[in-house]
């Protein structure tokens, strides 16, 4: 990648802007940059396409979509240490990235693009906010949502949990939510020792894509009913989900009370919430 955008080794970068990464910002740097070329590529064809990227750090995966010929990043990064790397790169990149200082937690995305642009999100996210801003993500008021797809990097445990589906052991909220607005596939897992630090854990690679026209269900009530289910996942439904409804709910929905929660699938837990 060095030699293909003609900026410097990221290893380069990092011990000249003394960029250590932070636990507290849940900050493990990519610098193998055939792997951001790789992650890059899972979100399909990026010509005149704007990518939302989440903690791009020193800039790996931001260099490997703008070399891929995304029309524009717009990078949303809390860590101002951060900032200096960043801009180097929109130097390199004359009014094609953006660099948005801020809490992603706190960011509206879908007012971020305005051109009218597709829009795809890319990033290695922050272990700390990933799970949260995924289900930001899954859950606007408004669907279709104003991304065309999400390539994402997770705790390979996370992105078991995001693709599982019913009488799988990983099964449970996420993968509800995710199974009932996307379909979400997991892409390929990255070995620790591609980040700099190495975390204990092998990540994941996973790739959504919004289902145009889900099952009319409140998210609110959706949200509901998976809370209560999987609170006590090891019970059956008619003692897990006794608060909000019980066996009354269950025979609305016609659902056996003595299942449990993992053997639903997303269309009976729409159904469960569209009988609250």
């Amino acid at each position: 990648m060095a030699a293909l955008d003609g900026l410097p080794p990221l290893r380069d970068v990092i011990q000249r802007h003394g960029l250590d990464a932070r636990k507290a910002l849940g900050q493990n740097f990519l610098l193998d940059l055939n792997l951001t070329q790789k992650i890059a590529r899972t979100a399909g064809i990026l010509d005149g396409v704007t990518v939302i990227e989440v903690g791009p750090g020193p800039g790996g995966l931001t260099r490997a979509i703008l070399a891929l010929g995304a029309k524009k990043v717009i990078a949303i990064e809390r860590d101002a240490r951060c900032l200096p790397a960043l801009a180097e790169i929109a130097d390199h990149y004359p009014g094609r990235l953006d660099v948005i200082e801020g809490d992603a937690l706190q960011t509206p995305f879908e007012t971020l693009v305005t051109d009218g642009s597709p829009v795809r999100v890319i990033a290695n996210l922050p272990y700390n906010v990933g799970t949260q801003l995924l289900v930001n993500w899954l859950l606007p008021e408004t669907w279709p949502p104003f991304y065309q797809s999400l390539t994402l990097m997770f705790q390979r445990e996370v992105g078991q949990r995001i693709v599982a589906q019913a009488d799988d052991n990983h099964y449970g909220r996420l993968g509800v939510l995710c199974g009932w607005r996307t379909q979400a596939q997991m892409a390929f897992d990255v070995s620790p020792q591609a980040f700099t630090p190495p975390p204990k854990v092998t990540s994941s690679v996973v790739h959504l894509v919004p289902i145009e026209n889900p099952i009319p269900c409140s998210a609110a009530d959706l949200e509901k009913v998976t809370m209560a289910a999987f609170g006590q996942r090891r019970k059956m439904l008619r003692q897990s989900v006794k608060s909000i409804g019980g066996e009354a709910l269950l025979a609305r929905a016609e659902i056996d009370p003595q299942r449990r929660a993992e053997t639903l699938t997303v269309e009976e837990f729409c159904r469960l919430a569209n009988c609250l």
